[in-house]
């Protein structure tokens, strides 16, 4: 995978194939989607150019341009080249954090969500705006801008309020008549500078009011009887933040986040009814379509989505209950505006904690936050673009390059995405159109696609910046073709393709039977590319470039994005998400975690995902991108209960102990959201972090346990069951 990996820390561009089918019918025996997974503001050493908004001289230092003194733009190496702005200070808007906190939980919960907001107050930057929103069962809007006499505006949580209506009870026209025609929309537009102020007031200045509110922070006051859920008005609270922000900063670099502790249940959008009796609704209802509430949710939340999208704001979401808060439903207003999304059990618990606190503090990891992007394609007219899966908005810049087909978000060719950092990550879909292929004298002069990406975006300094990636392929076609796109194929992009796209269909595609369609795409890709004698399994074999392919399929049948039997809505929504924003590296981790074991014999090394890993004396480290489980085999465990690493004569076992744990922090310290760490014992409770991963090679209906390994009480079939029919499949 070395060149691939080479490539992608060049341009940050993955593709399932390197050489790519040249027909539209080749592309189609190919199986597996022409695609390109793009993180369009990667970070990479900085090499950046001028940019302004007139018709340019050429930069004085193209005078010298000779063969031998190039400016960056025409060495062929430099495929992806930034040119930045200048920033005009007077013209920049500084970033808006408005905070939409939750009062619905209970004291000890409030008491964690205060100390992390404090904290995250402290972290900002000091040029930022700050505005600041609780909700229970009424929304409370705080007027952060006069210090003296704390106020606040105080709206009805079950009613919908418009944004005329929100800017008169607000009294944004007190000192100034209402404009008579026009968008309210800013400074610019009507809006007293005075009366924003009023609302969003700079870090420097506000840190001591917001840091008094967030003190006296209480639990909603409201009765709650004993057979209700409390009265939450989630969806009343985000309607009024979207919409303050839409009058006062449109266009600029402004985030909602959203701190949530439980279910809606009031307002335009519940999803659930306050009576307990009735029960939140589950994968099982959303099948049965026996939802009350679930698909006027969605419609309210894709209303939020496109009011967000054109104002170039961003949604992110907190959302930390051991209840679902709605996540299913908010999917679209979060994905839609590139939004973050962390799950957690508990405001106190470390995943949101960490998480949260990682946003700010740029030293340690700079997630590297970005807005205001806009995102565009060219490419060869012999391809066409049929969408992105990811987290963008479609600009419906229809062009002869969109494609009749669309797949997520597509019959476009630019695309907003309102919110972005550096390892946002889009995944692209390309029809081949030509229908047949050229003549050998046309194939030899022109056997290249193009294509090339434009990200318009704006930096977290506040400069505008234009990344383009231009890329060139080589295609075949004709008899012979199979073993140049084996050389190029790209099996963890692929994976990870065909991931994002079951995902989709799942979610789009009633009566869509994920297994079926994975099985038969892994089929018809080995028969087409794999050696084997007609009816004889046992003559089959893959190349070396597709012999993991099938390993990955069976992690990912086997995984949370396609099986969703003990998982909630909101947790398979939640996982989704992050499939669908990370690069590849990360995504593959989700699919098919990696497993380090460490022993007395030999150092830390990789092992097979399978539970002949395991044995009493070692320990074995699982990253599964979610969660970092540290294992001890039933004698390590014994030995560290005895307390032997505290004994001086066993320094190698404290540090056999300790290993795992260092490695576990490097992984912690490097991602977002930030994982739940998971430390547990051989046959206790917490293993099953572990054991639900594994490669189940012995059950407990087989005899290959290993002694002092394990087994797993599962019906599912192991890896080598599974090959051993896919091979019979495949040579008939």
């Amino acid at each position: 995978m070395a060149e691939f990996l080479d490539l992608e820390s060049q341009d940050g561009v993955r593709m399932p194939w390197n050489v790519i089918p040249g027909t539209k019918q080749e592309a189609a025996n190919a199986v597996v989607p022409v695609a390109v997974i793009y993180t369009p503001i990667k970070h990479f050493p900085s090499s950046a150019a001028p940019l302004c908004f007139q018709r340019n001289h050429f930069p004085p230092h193209y005078a010298s341009i000779s063969d031998d003194n190039l400016p960056a733009e025409l060495f062929p190496q430099y495929t992806t080249i930034e040119y930045a702005s200048t920033p005009d200070p007077t013209a920049t808007v500084p970033p808006v954090f408005l905070f939409v906190v939750d009062t619905c939980v209970i004291e000890e919960e409030i008491g964690y969500l205060r100390s992390a907001l404090l904290q995250a107050v402290e972290l900002l930057p000091e040029n930022s705006l700050v505005g600041l929103v609780t909700f229970g069962t009424f929304v409370h809007v705080h007027e952060l801008g006069f210090a003296q006499v704390p106020k606040t505006y105080v709206f009805k949580g079950s009613k919908d309020v418009s944004k005329d209506q929100l800017l008169e009870q607000m009294c944004f026209f007190a000192n100034k008549p209402k404009p008579a025609v026009g968008v309210i929309a800013g400074a610019r537009d009507g809006l007293s500078r005075e009366s924003i102020s009023r609302f969003l007031v700079p870090a420097s200045e506000c840190e001591f009011t917001l840091n008094s509110v967030l003190e006296e922070l209480q639990k909603d006051p409201w009765p709650v009887p004993a057979d209700q859920r409390a009265t939450r008005c989630t969806s009343t609270a985000l309607s009024i933040a979207a919409s303050l922000l839409g009058a006062c900063v449109p266009g600029s670099a402004a985030r909602i986040m959203a701190f949530i502790g439980g279910p809606a249940t009031e307002g335009p959008a519940p999803i659930v009814s306050k009576q307990l009796t009735e029960p939140i609704r589950s994968h099982k209802d959303l099948d049965k379509d026996s939802v009350p509430h679930y698909h006027k949710c969605v419609k309210f939340y894709d209303g939020l989505a496109k009011q967000l999208v054109h104002q170039g704001h961003v949604l992110d979401l907190f959302a930390c209950a051991l209840d679902q808060v709605g996540i299913a439903e908010l999917k679209t207003a979060v994905e839609r505006t590139g939004g973050l999304v962390v799950l957690a059990e508990s405001f106190g618990h470390s995943v949101f904690k960490d998480s949260l606190k990682r946003i700010f503090q740029a030293s340690n990891y700079d997630l590297g936050l970005s807005s205001n992007g806009i995102f565009e394609i060219n490419c060869s007219k012999d391809l066409k673009v049929q969408g992105i899966i990811g987290p963008c908005a479609t600009l419906e810049k229809k062009t002869p390059l969109c494609s009749d087909t669309v797949i997520g978000q597509g019959g476009t060719s630019a695309w907003k995405m309102c919110g972005l950092d550096k390892s946002t990550s889009l995944c692209l879909f390309f029809d081949v159109v030509r229908k047949e292929t050229p003549d050998a004298t046309v194939q030899s002069t022109s056997n290249q696609f193009y294509f090339q990406f434009l990200t318009y975006y704006q930096s977290n300094s506040g400069e505008m910046r234009l990344r383009v990636t231009t890329l060139s392929r080589r295609w075949v076609a004709g008899p012979g073709s199979s073993q140049d796109l084996i050389a190029g194929f790209d099996q963890e992009a692929a994976a990870i393709v065909m991931a994002r796209q079951v995902s989709f269909k799942m979610e789009t595609e009633a009566e869509f039977d994920p297994i079926r369609w994975l099985d038969k795409a892994l089929i018809n890709l080995c028969s087409r590319f794999g050696e084997y004698q007609k009816d004889s399994p046992t003559s089959f074999s893959l190349s070396p470039r597709l012999s993991i392919f099938p390993q990955f399929m069976f992690h990912l049948r086997r995984s949370q994005f396609v099986q969703v039997f003990n998982n909630s809505p909101d947790e398979t929504a939640y996982f989704r998400m992050i499939l669908n924003r990370e690069n590849v590296a990360n995504s593959v981790v989700m699919v098919q975690p990696s497993l380090i074991t460490y022993s007395f014999h030999s150092g830390p090394e990789p092992a097979l995902l399978d539970v002949a890993a395991i044995a009493a004396d070692r320990i074995l480290l699982l990253d599964s991108f979610f969660t970092v489980v540290i294992f001890h085999g039933s004698t390590i465990a014994q030995w560290r209960k005895a307390g032997y690493h505290n004994e001086p004569e066993h320094q190698a076992f404290a540090q056999l102990l300790r290993a795992p744990h260092d490695d576990a922090e490097s992984i912690i310290k490097e991602r977002f959201p930030v994982p739940r760490l998971v430390v547990c014992d051989q046959h206790g409770s917490q293993a099953r972090f572990l054991l639900a991963k594994l490669n189940p090679s012995a059950t407990y209906n087989s005899d290959a346990a290993l002694p002092g390994g394990d087994i797993i009480f599962t019906d599912d079939v192991s890896f080598e069951v599974f090959l051993d029919h896919l091979q019979r499949l495949v040579v008939q």
